[in-house]
Parts: C-alpha cells; sequence; structure tokens
C-alpha cells in the first residue's frame, strides 16, 4: 500500500468516525399512546368491575354509546385440539390465544395472543364521534367450553340509543387455527358515506425461540395488496415502516415460526401503515409489531364486515390453502429462481418421509440418501470428467515443465491438449454447477421449516437452531458466543472432500491456486454457517460423506487405462479430421491468444522505454 493509499483510508475512516459522532441522530420513534382502560382487575378473579364513571364524562367519550361504557368484564374460554382462545366481554374481543401444540424454546406455554403484550383499537366514527368499540362491555350468552363436532359461534352485542347497536361474532373451527370474525353496526347514521373504522393492532413480540438476534431478524410484518402484490417490512434487527398505498387483503405479524393474521373475506383494508420497532435494550421482547388499517364503514353496516382470524404456526402444509388468498407466501421459500425446487420438490419429500419416519436427523440422513440417487447421473459425468484429467496428467507435467511458469502459454497449450483427445474443459464443471441451486435452496428452506422445531437429534435439542455443543461464555467474532459442533462436523467433511478431489484432480494453471482455496472457503463456511440451524449443517455433513462414498464406489466401475485408449482413440480420430473446436474453446483460445499479445506489447514498450 503506498502513502496515498493509506492517507485515503484514514481520511475515510475519519469521515465515518465523525459521521457517527456529529451527525445528530433522529429522534426516537413514538409507540402509539397507552389506551386507558375504565376497568380494574379483581385479585384472583377472571372477571373485572366497572370503575364507576362520571355521566356526562361517558356521554363525552362514548356518544349514544355511553350505556356500554360501564359493565363487567367476563372471560368465555373457547377451545379445539389446536387452540386455547379466551375471549373478553370488555371490547368483545380475542383477549388471549393458547397454542396448545407447541412451547417456547424454555417449554412455556405458548401465548400468541397475550394480553399483557397485546392490544388493539376498533375505533369507529359515529354522529357525535369516534368510539373505540374495543372499550365498551357487551352482552352475550355464549358459556364457551371445547368445540366438538360443530364449529362454535360466540356472538357479542353492544346496544346504544336510537336503536343502535355493535355485533360481533367469532367461528371457532372443531380443528385448525382459522377464526372467522363477523363485524356489523346497526342504524349507524349521520355518518359520511365515506367514513372509515379504524383497526390498531400493536403486539410486543415475546420471544419464542433461544436465539434473540436471529428472532429480530426474522419477525416482520407481511401483506398482500389487493393488486396480489405479496410485500413485508425488512427483515433486520432495526425499526421499519411502510405505507401502503393499494388497499391490502390481509396482514400477518410473523414471528420466526408463527403467525398472527387479519383477513379480510368481503371487504378490503385501507390506508394501511405497518411498522416494526426494535428496543435492543430490551430483551424481553423480540419487535414491536404495530399494523395501522381502515375498514369502510358502508360495508360494515351493509354486512359485508367478514374477516378472518389465523393465529398459528407459519407450517406450509397448514397454511397453503383454505386460509387467505396467496397465504403461503408467509412461509419464505428462497428467491424465485429457487422456490420452485423447495416448493414442489423439498417441502413434498419431506412431509412424504415425514410419515414413516419420526427421527428427524434420520429423515434428513434418508433425504440427502434420495437426493444423491437423484443426482448420480450427473457425479458419474463429473467423475469421469476428473478421471479423464488424471489421465492427461503426465502430459499435462510435460506441458508445464516445457513453458515453465508462463500462465498464459502454459493454459494455450492446455488448450491445445484438450482440443487433441476431445476433451471440454467445462465438461467437469457443470455437473457441479447443476448441483448448486439444490444446496442454496436448502440454505433458504431449513432456517424456515418449522417441522424442525425443537426436533432432537443426537446432542441437538433443536434441530431448527444452531447446537451449541460449546458454550464460551463470551463472544467471540464472526464466531458468536458457542460452537456448533455439527457446523464442526461439516466443516471437517467438507475439508476431507476437498483432499479427496485434490488427490484425484491435477493442479490447473492459472494465477489463483484452486487446490489451496478449496481448503480456505470450508472454514470460511465454517464461521457463517455456526449459528444456522443444525438440520441445515448435519444435512450438509451427510452430503459430503455420501459424494464421498458415492465416489469411491464409482471409481470401482472406472477402468482409466480403457479410459486412456478411448482418448488416444479420439486423438487419433480428431487429427485425421482436421479437430473440429468447441465454441467454447474457440473463445478461450481468442481471448488467450488476445493476452499474449497483450504480454508481448508491454514488454516490447518496456524495451523501447529503456532505450
Amino acid at each position: 500500500m503506498d502513502r496515498n493509499q493509506l492517507i485515503g483510508l484514514l481520511l475515510i475512516l475519519a469521515m465515518f468516525v465523525g459521521y457517527q459522532y456529529l451527525v445528530p441522530k433522529p429522534p426516537p420513534e413514538k409507540k402509539p399512546a397507552q389506551i386507558t382502560k375504565t376497568t380494574k382487575p379483581a385479585p384472583g378473579s377472571a372477571s373485572t368491575a366497572a370503575a364507576p364513571l362520571d355521566s356526562a364524562a361517558a356521554r363525552t367519550q362514548f356518544g349514544d354509546f355511553a350505556p356500554a361504557a360501564v359493565g363487567e368484564a367476563r372471560d368465555i374460554v373457547v377451545e379445539n385440539p389446536e387452540v386455547k382462545v379466551t375471549f373478553s366481554t370488555l371490547g368483545g374481543r380475542v383477549k388471549e390465544v393458547l397454542l396448545k401444540k407447541y412451547k417456547t424454546f424454555d417449554n412455556k406455554p405458548l401465548l400468541l395472543v397475550d394480553a399483557k403484550t397485546n392490544r388493539t383499537v376498533l375505533e369507529m366514527p359515529t354522529k357525535t364521534g369516534k368510539v373505540d368499540l374495543h372499550e365498551l362491555y357487551y352482552q352475550t350468552t355464549s358459556q364457551g367450553g371445547s368445540v366438538s363436532g360443530q364449529p362454535q359461534v360466540i356472538t357479542f352485542r353492544a346496544n346504544a340509543g336510537n336503536g343502535q347497536a355493535i355485533e360481533q361474532s367469532y367461528t371457532v373451527p372443531a380443528t385448525g387455527y382459522a377464526i372467522d370474525y363477523a363485524l356489523k353496526a346497526s342504524n349507524i347514521d349521520n355518518v359520511p358515506a365515506t367514513a372509515e373504522v379504524r383497526f390498531l393492532w400493536e403486539d410486543r413480540m415475546p420471544q419464542f425461540e433461544n436465539d434473540l438476534s436471529n428472532n429480530r431478524r426474522a419477525a416482520t410484518i407481511n401483506y398482500l395488496t389487493t393488486k396480489d402484490n405479496f410485500d413485508h417490512l425488512a427483515e433486520n434487527e432495526s425499526s421499519n415502516e411502510a405505507v401502503v398505498e393499494d388497499p391490502v387483503k390481509w396482514f400477518a405479524i410473523k414471528h420466526k415460526y408463527f403467525l398472527s393474521a387479519f383477513i379480510a373475506q368481503n371487504t378490503q383494508l385501507n390506508k394501511a401503515k405497518f411498522q416494526t420497532i426494535v428496543d435492543l435494550a430490551d430483551s424481553s421482547t423480540v419487535k414491536t409489531a404495530i399494523a395501522d388499517v381502515s375498514i369502510p364503514l358502508a360495508d360494515i353496516k351493509s354486512g359485508k364486515g367478514q374477516f378472518r382470524y389465523y393465529y398459528g404456526p407459519n407450517d406450509f402444509q397448514i397454511i397453503k390453502e383454505g386460509v387467505a388468498p396467496d397465504f403461503d407466501q408467509n412461509v419464505y421459500l428462497g428467491y424465485s429462481i429457487l422456490k420452485p425446487i423447495n416448493k414442489y420438490f423439498f417441502v413434498p419429500v419431506f412431509n412424504f418421509l415425514e410419515k414413516f419416519i419420526g427421527n428427524y436427523g434420520l429423515l434428513i440422513f434418508c433425504l440427502v440418501v434420495f437426493v444423491k440417487l437423484l443426482l448420480t447421473p450427473l457425479t458419474y459425468k463429473s467423475y469421469i470428467s476428473m478421471a479423464k484429467m488424471r489421465v492427461l496428467a503426465p502430459e499435462l507435467a510435460v506441458i508445464k515443465e516445457r513453458v515453465g511458469d508462463d500462465m498464459t502459454k502454459q493454459q494455450q497449450e492446455q488448450m491445445k491438449l484438450y482440443q487433441e483427445v476431445g476433451v471440454s474443459p467445462l465438461s467437469g464443471c457443470i455437473p457441479v454447477l447443476a448441483t448448486m441451486p439444490i444446496l442454496f435452496a436448502l440454505f433458504q428452506l431449513f432456517p424456515n421449516l418449522i417441522e424442525l422445531r425443537q426436533k432432537t437429534f443426537l446432542w441437538a435439542p433443536d434441530l431448527s437452531t444452531y447446537d451449541s455443543f460449546i458454550k464460551f461464555g463470551f463472544t467471540i467474532p464472526f464466531v458468536g458466543d458457542h460452537l456448533s459442533l455439527f457446523t464442526v462436523m461439516m466443516t471437517i467433511s467438507s475439508i476431507a472432500y476437498a483432499y479427496y478431489n485434490n488427490q484425484t484432480t491435477p493442479q490447473q494453471p492459472g494465477p489463483v491456486n484452486m487446490k489451496a482455496m478449496s481448503y480456505i472457503f470450508p472454514v470460511m463456511f465454517m464461521f457463517v454457517l455456526n449459528s444456522f440451524p443444525a438440520g441445515l449443517t448435519w444435512y450438509y455433513f451427510v452430503s459430503n460423506v455420501v459424494t464421498i462414498a458415492q465416489q469411491l464406489l464409482i471409481r470401482n466401475f472406472v477402468d482409466e487405462t480403457k479410459l486412456k485408449a478411448m482418448l488416444d482413440e479420439n486423438r487419433k480420430k480428431i487429427a485425421a479430421g482436421g479437430g473440429k473446436k468447441s465454441k467454447f474453446q474457440e473463445m478461450l483460445q481468442k481471448q488467450l491468444s488476445a493476452a499474449e499479445d497483450a504480454r508481448k506489447q508491454a514488454e516490447e514498450a518496456k524495451k523501447r522505454a529503456k532505450k
């Protein structure tokens, strides 16, 4: 590095540090103000008594709905085999949702909706002003209990003067996680025809998985517009916000493996604003997700206020149909070019194997074997290409000895040899490149497979996250606070595979020592994958071992003596026929010739400059 480069780097560093300390930071984002409750919970009671409310104050705040502003809050619990839902007569809303088949990472009940961390506002315009329908007390005849056979309907009704009424109905299915919801307003007159009901949902998302940092990156809000455009807030560890111009069909507050969603069935959600807020100092909250939308009041008055809540796992098999249009996009299956591989191959195969194999470590092993069997023709072709290179190794060594360290000349002579014997240098690369989409597809699929969540294998208590075989008690840069044994095993097997390949493949001429790089890459990936799911690194480890075994098996069926005889025969035929070049060989030779000419011109220019 010369003096000017050093000064430039120091100036850039100074500018960066100065920006961090001298440029004022934007003010922190304000969270929506908490709603003041009109009730005070009684200790040890599921119901709450209404605090005395001055009639004039009630009239001012709730208008015609002032009679419904006081009452007794009572919980109604309804459950099916999957969920236990607690409704409250205060607000006629969902107060708590327990997912019965899942636990948190520390083995506590998984409350997807909790009154302590979750709040909603349902603000409706009336002739006397706006009223939050979730602050009213509702009447109901529902008693709750277990749903058996047929869906159970829970209806809440709040009456006001002049025949005005609000009715909310929930239909809890006999099985499943989707709860139908109907909102109807009767005799709400003297309001503009374009008036809308505001629905605000704030969720201070608790931690359900062990890796808080990973949880924060995965937590977001997904949504689908009426133009069928699926989008989401950025998945990172910072606060994000989006104002959506088009109406929205549904939105989902997404944890890493769970969803709380609101779906419009016969209407649409307007003026949508979504926000996620991160407080890095608060380890009890992953993110605060806020969804703020508006519903046409005319639809609610006409009976079109039909909606659906989904409280459940982000499981592709469960949400792929029947919940909402394109709802399966909540499960991230990779980039658009890789998504079909996961959606139409890996996910179906994985779920098929689930029916027969209960141990998910063995299931992944079987998945590897199945994929490797499908790719056997490509593996065989790649091995044959390497075998041809080994057969040609003595001639390549002679070329190197003859031309010395001139890389350009080596490559030219090597291409000429390949042309003489009819070998394409790409024949060994194409089969390897063809397997890359599979590796990348799995790289994006495994972190999103809820099927691996809390599935144990060997020393790993949860295949959906890293196995912390060694806990350091402190953080090491690029490594973290742990060491994953599955990742170490994957790295060792990758190095072993590289060693095996390097023993059977001659060194190619060029400025980069590819044999050395084949050892460096696995070590680099160890740092990257140390915090990735144990299921993924176990897959890569098994894949490496099976590939080595596969190549050793193929080696028994390949006679390199016959292969050399075939290449010699090709040499004679090509020599007799004039030697037809492939397009790739022609292009590469032109580039090498151009490089050689440029080198000679540079040497001549140096000689002239010396004179």
